[in-house]
């Protein structure tokens, strides 16, 4: 039976990944971004907000109940980067900027999905699925800022996990690598690199992973059968070691 699916950060990267990955096997996507979302059939409902804004996310939600009567997954991607400098140098923005998208982005986006899986048909079926970042267990030199969001995600979902018990919904992070989409190009060029490859010899894989194939992962953390991820980590990272 096909699902019903939020995922926020849907216009680019892994989070456009994941709305691919999600409609090819049958299911339904409400796709939030604050950029516009390209049109791909009537298996996806796009919808500009910002997870800045829990109405706006509260509005998404209401998008998927309105056109197929529940919610069964959401997939909270929307993340920015910043960063460059030393801690004692980044800017105050920066840390705020990071927090607002990064985390409380997060926190909205279960706020506003989570009661609508819980009051669905199916709550044991439903699953709340976080993209944290191996930054998220790993000090990456000049992201004191950005490590600290994405561990706070990893932190979130643990909690949120402990909340949810005995409701059926489960929750979980995926922790990818260095993945080819523009927030690892926006990466290269806070540390001076000419192009995204440079990562590479991070990984124990010794290339740079594709969006798609860390989608395939979140996409399997949506499914019924990934209950027992509950409160975990999954580490779609190719072997990150910094």
């Amino acid at each position: 039976m096909s699902r019903v699916v939020l995922v926020t950060g849907a216009a680019r990267g892994i989070g456009a990944a994941t709305v691919r990955a999600l409609a090819g096997r049958g299911d339904r996507v409400v796709a939030v971004d604050e950029l516009a979302v390209s049109p791909q059939g009537d298996q996806v409902v796009a919808h500009v907000a910002d997870v800045r804004d829990r109405a706006a996310l509260a509005t998404a939600v209401g998008l998927a109940l309105d056109r197929w009567g529940r919610l069964d997954a959401a997939v909270a991607g929307a993340a920015v980067i910043a960063g460059g400098r030393p801690l004692w140098e980044t800017p105050q923005a920066d840390l705020d900027l990071l927090w607002d998208v990064d985390v409380k982005g997060v926190w909205n986006t279960a706020a506003a999905t989570v009661p609508a899986m819980l009051a669905g048909p199916d709550p044991t079926g439903c699953r709340f699925v976080a993209i944290a970042s191996a930054a998220a267990h790993h000090g990456l030199h000049h992201l004191a800022a950005y490590n600290a969001a994405k561990h706070a995600v990893v932190g979130l979902v643990k909690g949120l996990a402990a909340d949810l018990a005995g409701t059926g919904v489960s929750a979980c992070a995926v922790s990818p690598g260095s993945t080819r989409t523009p927030m690892l190009e926006a990466t290269a060029a806070l540390y001076g690199l000419d192009d995204i490859d440079g990562f590479a010899g991070n990984q124990l894989l010794r290339r740079v992973l594709e969006p798609d194939e860390v989608a395939a992962t979140v996409a399997f953390c949506c499914s019924r059968e990934a209950a027992v991820l509950n409160g975990s980590v999954v580490h779609a990272d190719g072997g990150f070691a910094p």
